[in-house]
């Protein structure tokens, strides 16, 4: 039987407290940033370069990362948990990538023609996914929308199905129920196909179907009343807009049977738990292939970067021209440089290695003080991506994220910055990402913040 956590009248205020204590702090340390928003506000929409960089109490202005670290524009250092949302696993200013790239730009840097790299690239991730052929884009959303692109396309039906809260880009068709709330999401045996944003059609969002993650009777349902209609789905093997929320024990099985039951094909996006997670990705990780696997982030080295796999079935398609997958960008020398050096020299198997020593100091950490001093919070960690969710319950799918109080998050991601680790803003949703260039050091600090944290909130 589950054991519940839960917290007091009295951590609750206390909680209010630190936010407040936390976020003078944060201000206070920072007032060049501050500086810099205000001066940003008259050339750039809304002081940011994405909407996402908007984050309270201020958004912080980075001046440059070395190794495990970055410093902000007051000069104050951080450990680098934040990985630019899940890019940063080789770390920064990494000696074979800044040796790849500077070899690369004086050779040119862009010809919207194929260089020999790509080849070596397509065939890593061959080798690591075992999925055959690949086509390259610029990011994880053009990776998603290839995806989507072919289910129609080589099925010449209309509907997708994506999961309830997972968020795949922000293309019109997979924005859609991804951090909704909860009075527009519907019920949980029939979510609704609630636009995530403005600017989406209802005609666009009514194509795409929402069910819950591990729900595998609301998969089959689903598929069963539209049957014949279907294209395929697109899902996160290990969820991660929502924390770390992992598959439950024959949920990828049971997805795949009932897909390809209805004539429909499966797309993994591994944007965040691609090779994060382990050397095969997650897909190896959890022993379950799909007909498509899309990927970024952290496959780039740090340049921008997007990949998109599949069978010779699915990728047959674009080779005879069924569907164009096309780009300018696609396949930059840059790009190739740097992903060639980040998969075949930096991302090996001592690497994750090395990612789950320090997330095991981590999560185990974490544990350790979660115990003593009785918190309705849990750690979990795939290799480089890690959380810690303040629930006294597993949460299993996006409802019962939403259920959880984002300002234990906020709280502990104040204690994080001030105390010189640097998690992604929107703590409640996102995720650590360790660098092969993080030390063990650079662990226990984590750990300690959280340690003060929750010294401050039982106080």
């Amino acid at each position: 039987m589950e054991t519940v956590r839960g917290w007091t009248d009295g951590d609750l205020r206390r909680l209010d407290e630190i936010i407040v204590e936390g976020e003078r702090r944060f201000k206070e340390r920072q007032p060049r940033s501050g500086a810099l928003i205000e001066e940003a506000r008259g050339v750039l929409a809304g002081g940011a370069t994405s909407s996402w960089q908007i984050a309270r109490p201020q958004m912080i202005w980075v001046s440059y990362g070395e190794g495990s670290k970055i410093y902000d524009a007051d000069g104050g250092e951080y450990v680098d948990l934040h990985g630019g949302y899940g890019v940063g696993a080789v770390g920064h200013g990494h000696p074979k990538i800044v040796e790849a790239l500077t070899r690369r730009v004086p050779r040119g840097t862009h010809f919207a023609q194929p260089t020999e790299d790509a080849i070596v690239v397509a065939d890593e991730l061959a080798r690591r996914f075992g999925l055959p052929l690949w086509r390259f884009s610029n990011s994880g959303t053009e990776a998603t929308m290839d995806a989507v692109h072919l289910m129609r396309a080589i099925t010449g039906r209309d509907l997708i199905v994506k999961v309830e809260g997972c968020y795949h880009g922000h293309h019109d068709s997979v924005m859609v129920s991804v951090s909704n709330e909860k009075d527009e999401i519907g019920p949980a045996e029939r979510p609704y196909s609630a636009p995530s944003g403005t600017g989406i059609p209802r005609a666009i969002t009514d194509l795409t179907l929402i069910v819950p993650f591990n729900d595998l009777d609301a998969l089959e349902r689903l598929f069963e009343e539209h049957r014949g209609q279907i294209a395929g789905m697109i899902l996160e093997p290990i969820m991660m807009n929502a924390g770390v929320i992992p598959p439950e024990q024959g949920y990828l099985e049971g997805v795949r049977e009932i897909v390809h039951e209805y004539g429909a094909l499966l797309a993994f996006d591994e944007v965040k738990c691609g090779v994060t997670t382990s050397y095969r990705g997650a897909s190896g990780y959890l022993g379950v292939s799909p007909d498509m696997v899309c990927l970024a982030k952290a496959i780039g080295g740090g340049v921008p970067c997007g990949a998109i796999g599949g069978t010779e079935e699915v990728m047959g398609r674009i080779a005879d021209g069924t569907y164009d997958q096309v780009g300018t960008f696609n396949g930059n020398p840059l790009t190739m440089a740097a992903s060639r050096a980040t998969l075949t020299e930096i991302l090996t198997p001592e690497a994750y290695e090395h990612f789950d020593r320090l997330a095991k100091t981590m999560s185990e950490g974490v544990q350790d003080v979660v115990d003593e001093y009785d918190l309705a919070a849990y750690p979990r960690a795939f290799g480089a991506k890690g959380s810690v969710t303040f629930s006294g319950r597993n949460v299993r799918n996006y409802r019962d994220f939403l259920e959880l109080d984002d300002r234990f998050s906020q709280a502990h991601w104040l204690f994080q910055h001030n105390g010189g680790v640097f998690l992604p803003p929107w703590g409640k949703a996102e995720q650590w990402t360790l660098s092969v260039q993080h030390s063990e050091d650079d662990a226990r600090r984590f750990v300690d913040n959280f340690e003060s944290f929750a010294r401050a909130l039982r106080r």
